[in-house]
């Protein structure tokens, strides 16, 4: 079948919102870019702490983060995503809830939705990656690092961690294409991300295979930006003799 391409659908006005339809795609565009980097913020800080409180001697705070990472990693991601819009204001309290449904702009309820939806799913993931890594070390790192008199949160602070996050920028780069990837499903909660953007484009201009083969390219762009800049991070993080390090 045949298809009547028209890139030119772009650059015509959109019926409203005083720009182009190229401009509702950057509008989208950036909103997944900066949704997709609060939440991996968000995801590498708690997942750090979760994945040292599994590996931490102590079986409660163990137990704390095994509950965390099975509580995130079993629920369906779109259910999450309703869950942190429609149910999470209902249980913070009268005060806090109707200061984010009443107080905050719409837009501005989706991203911080968003936002926190994925970053602790993405957290749960992060969590067992630097477990993973932790555990993976020679005992004697921390063994070494307690007889030289550190405390076990100076051990995992100047020896532990370091030497762990370089064993997984490879699989960290991997979790950070996912989480850009699900942001796409934060459309279904009313963030106007490249995905609603482009669906948004559809339903006004009837072109199906402009939009998306543009928000193909959108996301491909976002994805080899993080490849690039992680290898970057790979590179200078190694070690001689260590990890790859040459």
């Amino acid at each position: 079948m045949g298809n009547d391409w028209q890139w030119g659908i772009f650059l015509q006005p959109a019926p409203f919102g005083n720009t182009t339809y190229l401009g509702w795609l950057w509008s989208g565009f950036q909103v997944t870019v900066a949704v997709s980097a609060c939440a991996w913020v968000i995801a590498f800080l708690v997942g750090s702490l979760f994945g040292i409180l599994r590996t931490v001697p102590n079986r409660v705070l163990s137990a704390v983060g095994g509950c965390y990472v099975e509580l995130f990693r079993n629920i369906p991601l779109i259910v999450q995503f309703f869950f942190w819009y429609l149910v999470a204001p209902e249980l913070v309290g009268e005060t806090l809830g109707m200061w984010f449904k009443a107080d905050l702009a719409p837009n501005i309820q989706f991203f911080v939705a968003s936002v926190t939806c994925l970053g602790l799913f993405t957290a749960a993931r992060v969590c067992e990656q630097v477990r993973a890594a932790i555990q993976s070390l020679p005992r004697g790192q921390k063994a070494a690092s307690l007889a030289l008199g550190m405390t076990l949160a100076q051990s995992y602070r100047y020896v532990l961690l370091p030497n762990a996050y370089r064993r997984i920028v490879p699989p960290m780069t991997s979790e950070m294409l996912n989480l850009v990837k699900n942001s796409a499903i934060a459309s279904t909660i009313g963030l106007m991300d490249m995905a609603a953007q482009a669906g948004k484009l559809l339903d006004y201009s009837s072109h199906a295979y402009e939009s998306f083969t543009a928000i193909t390219l959108g996301y491909i762009l976002i994805n080899v930006v993080i490849m690039l800049l992680m290898s970057l991070v790979e590179r200078r993080s190694r070690l001689p003799g260590l990890h790859g390090g040459e």
